[in-house]
């Protein structure tokens, strides 16, 4: 008995110390844990209001804070675990192993991901834009991380790769305040040149839609084989661009078949040799 109550007290005094240290570590780690867990949550916080005051575009908000948010706290339970006692550097290794691996998986993903952040970043495009790009056109409807959604002239739903889209030409319609109507017409060879550029510019100046500055004008664009090409140029707000093109064809043809202006059909002059036999 005394043997055994000697022994109690042998492992008393190693185990006892220990017991005490580990208790105090994992009271620390705990403690860490608790503040580093508040802590972030204010970080977070402050870097989405950040970003609301620095007019982010809020799609970014909720992304780049769980990003944030996500990246702190494997921090803080890696830093944790070292606390305890536990290694950290194989778990850190195997970690990055994952990485690398999900990261040759999804390749064309993380391209979309890249070229998402990029586009809400640099905004080429914003939301209500019409742009054309990847040989599709049609209204940004929503910009999301992985891919851009587009709404097309008839209705329809384009869903466009961000990489692809990042990486390519933008046709930005929109973003400028104003644009240039060109409407191409052709006349015959026997009509006057500048009568009909009278009625032209007679039907841009009657358009209150068109713009003074700068002035309407019409240019001998071409000679064609059997037509005289004119060219209406005239500027617009970039809202009423399609109004105002649509109007100036439709009235063209109209003055132009009540001044006696003719729209030449294409021809072509044939011999035919006739041989006897």
């Amino acid at each position: 008995m005394e043997q055994f109550l000697s022994r109690m007290n042998d492992l008393q005094d190693q185990w006892l110390p220990l017991l005490v240290g580990y208790s105090s570590q994992l009271l620390l780690a705990l403690v860490t844990l608790l503040i580093g867990w508040w802590i972030i949550g204010r970080v977070t916080r402050a870097v989405r209001g950040l970003m609301q005051r620095r007019a982010v575009d809020p799609t970014l908000h909720g992304f780049i804070g769980t990003l944030v948010n996500i990246g702190l706290k494997a921090l803080l339970l890696i830093s944790v675990a070292g606390m305890v006692g536990i290694e950290t550097t194989s778990f850190i290794a195997l970690i990055g192993a994952a990485g690398l691996a999900v990261g040759l998986a999804l390749q064309g993903s993380l391209a979309n991901f890249a070229g998402g952040i990029l586009i809400l970043v640099l905004r080429p495009i914003r939301v209500g834009e019409y742009i054309q790009a990847q040989g599709v056109e049609g209204t940004v409807a929503s910009i999301q991380i992985f891919h851009t959604i587009l709404k097309t002239g008839d209705n329809k739903t384009v869903i466009v790769p961000n990489g692809a889209l990042s990486n390519g030409s933008i046709v930005n319609f929109s973003r400028q305040p104003t644009r240039r109507v060109q409407l191409d017409l052709d006349i015959a060879y026997e009509d006057n040149v500048k009568h009909a550029r009278k009625v032209l510019l007679k039907l841009a100046h009657a358009d209150s839609r068109v713009l003074k500055d700068p002035e309407p004008a019409v240019w001998l664009a071409a000679l064609g084989e059997s037509s005289v090409s004119l060219s209406l140029r005239v500027w617009v707000k970039t809202e009423d661009f399609w109004g105002v093109y649509w109007s100036l064809l439709e009235l063209a043809k109209e003055e132009f078949e009540l001044e006696g202006i003719t729209v030449p059909y294409p021809q072509r002059v044939v011999h035919q040799v006739v041989t006897q036999a």
